[in-house]
């Protein structure tokens, strides 16, 4: 499945959603952290958020927004709790050229040095169906955005997305993407000749002025398009994304760049998912020091589940992962975060009520439950409700998320504390 083909079933999905509005988010019963909502500065027709936390106690916020009659618009803000939002939406990159697509969302990174980062993608005008990565920089704040630079340099008419974003050092930033240059298609005579390579998993470090460096191939054959993410460890940065074996078997790999270099890919766990297509669930991954988590999304031994499992040595090795939820209503689209105490899980599901933003958090053992949330009741079905983005601080957590109010996508938010 392509990111055009994702776009078109997320529209056509939104477009035939019935009107039901968000019931208020439910609180626990216990006294423990509970539930708020959080009024976002997007416009009806926004979809695609992302969400990070910074210095100074702030959480930026992106999405594209996609009111009927204008031209795509990337945009960000800036929140914290003490000022509440710090100012109007500030625009990134505008034009018909801007992918808006629920699988494949843009991404924010605060570096140490205070510049903002963003990472979308932008269609090819001279290719039906080739797209890329592209990156920009700012360093007073978001005011302006000036060097934009194409992640991928082949030139291919080929999808490049799938991106995911670290700070490398205190001024530069890292950043991983799915390549399908070697998916391109030949042709030869008035007969197209299709010679289909495998989609691959590469990255590459630009500095404060958007120098690049070179790109490295951490896989050389991967799932086509799920998403790909990266935590910071003790060690350095970890990089999760679905594998794909020759004999498609489509599990979760991770590397680790350290000393300059990727190591050699290796499994989270062995599930044996074999699917013939890309089921676009990337997987989650958060990490605080030699503490690290992967959520993902398998349907092994023929149910769909959520998985989680823990490193405690920066991603060397990983326990055997415990099941967040199981059975048909269980969607592949889910987040998690880590603070000093526990880890935070986010998933929706959907049965014939219709979706629900469920929330979870346990020890950082992940030896028991300790609190389960339904955030939110969506009117969204399908892929309309995209994917739901989560971001960890000392309070507790953020969360953001896609839904639809009268057939119109509308971003909304909970804030998640005692």
């Amino acid at each position: 499945m392509t990111l055009r083909n994702l776009l078109v079933l997320a529209i056509a999905l939104t477009a035939f959603t019935g009107c039901k509005r968000d019931t208020p988010p439910s609180k626990p019963a216990n006294a423990g952290y509970s539930v708020q909502t959080w009024v976002l500065p997007a416009e009806a027709g926004s979809m695609a958020p992302d969400l990070q936390t910074a210095s100074g106690g702030r959480v930026l916020l992106s999405w594209i927004n996609r009111t009927q009659g204008r031209r795509n618009a990337l945009q960000f803000a800036s929140y914290t709790e003490a000022t509440g939002w710090q100012s109007q939406p500030r625009t990134v990159a505008v034009g018909n050229a801007l992918l808006a697509n629920a699988g494949d969302t843009p991404h924010l990174l605060a570096t140490p040095d205070g510049a903002l980062w963003m990472q979308w993608l932008q269609t090819q005008p001279d290719s039906p169906s080739g797209y890329d990565t592209v990156l920009a920089r700012s360093k007073d704040g978001g005011m302006n955005w000036d060097q934009i630079t194409r992640v991928n340099s082949d030139g291919k008419p080929a999808e490049h997305g799938f991106a995911a974003l670290w700070p490398n050092g205190s001024n530069s930033a890292g950043i991983a993407w799915l390549d399908g240059r070697d998916q391109a298609a030949m042709g030869a005579g008035t007969a197209a000749q299709h010679t289909m390579g495998a989609m691959q998993l590469r990255s590459n470090l630009f500095t404060l002025d958007l120098q690049r460096g070179t790109d490295a191939v951490v896989d050389a054959r991967t799932c086509d398009c799920c998403q790909t993410a990266v935590a910071m460890t003790r060690k350095g940065p970890l990089l999760a994304w679905r594998d794909r074996s020759a004999d498609e078997v489509r599990d979760i790999a991770l590397a680790r760049f350290e000393n300059n270099a990727w190591t050699a890919p290796k499994p989270v766990h062995a599930d044996g998912w074999k699917v013939e297509s890309c089921p676009v669930a990337g997987p989650a991954l958060a990490a605080s020091g030699d503490s690290a988590v992967v959520l993902w999304y398998s349907e092994a031994g023929g149910t769909p589940h959520l998985q989680l499992a823990r490193s405690h040595d920066a991603g060397d090795s990983f326990l055997a992962p415990v099941t967040v939820e199981a059975g048909a209503h269980v969607l592949g689209r889910s987040a998690v975060g880590i603070d000093a105490k526990q880890v935070w899980v986010a998933w929706l599901h959907e049965d014939a009520h219709g979706q629900t933003l469920q929330l979870a958090r346990y020890p950082r053992d992940l030896s028991k439950r300790l609190q389960t949330f339904a955030v939110a009741k969506l009117g969204a079905r399908g892929m309309a409700s995209g994917y739901p983005k989560l971001a960890v601080d000392a309070g507790g957590v953020w969360l953001a998320w896609t839904d639809v109010v009268d057939g119109v996508a509308h971003l909304k938010g909970a804030r998640v504390a005692h």
